[in-house]
């Protein structure tokens, strides 16, 4: 148990006090300096956290060109809930294809659908060193959940900051740091 509050710790420092790119912030990437595959770990953090801790997540990102657009894929490893030194080990694993949209330099989500519907509507973009990701569903009761995940590029790989709204009010926040391991 001890080994893990300290590996919690040593990622939060590491997270808090990450490489930002400040120098080159004016500087805008193309959607080609995000292709590869990016491996990392991070915490995530919700209401909850201030009674059961923070959780450990490994993450696997990969984005590629596809037709005239992109694929983005990731991966995240949750362990939470159990034994603390036995924690259940969850996966869960997404995929989206989004091509241009009449918006110069804004992708949208091929299976995008109709909101109202309770069907995700999904887009994303590059500003700066970083590449957000919008997912919107409108639940039945007309309340709405929007999920957002920024994936920003630096000296050491790319640091991800994915962000779960509901009604306004954030959910779940979580952070981590990615190296590049292929194109």
């Amino acid at each position: 148990m001890r080994k893990a509050i300290i590996a919690v710790a040593a990622l939060a420092f590491i997270l808090l006090s990450g490489v930002m790119p400040g120098a080159h912030a004016a500087e805008q990437l193309s959607i080609e300096a995000f292709y590869g595959n990016f491996r990392g770990a991070g915490i995530a953090r919700s209401d909850a956290s201030d009674y059961f801790g923070l959780t450990l997540r490994d993450f696997d990102v990969t984005v590629k060109p596809e037709g005239a657009g992109i694929s983005i894929s990731w991966t995240t490893v949750l362990r939470q809930g159990g034994d603390p030194d036995n924690p259940d080990v969850r996966r869960k694993s997404n995929s989206l294809s989004l091509v241009p949209s009449d918006m110069p330099g804004v992708y949208r989500a091929v299976n995008s659908g109709d909101a109202l519907a309770g069907q995700p509507v999904a887009w994303a973009y590059v500003h700066g060193y970083t590449l957000t990701m919008h997912s919107l569903v409108v639940l039945d009761d007309g309340s709405y959940v929007m999920q957002t995940y920024n994936r920003t590029l630096s000296d050491m790989g790319m640091q991800l900051e994915f962000i779960s709204v509901q009604n306004g009010e954030t959910v779940r926040r979580v952070e981590g740091r990615l190296t590049k391991h292929a194109n």
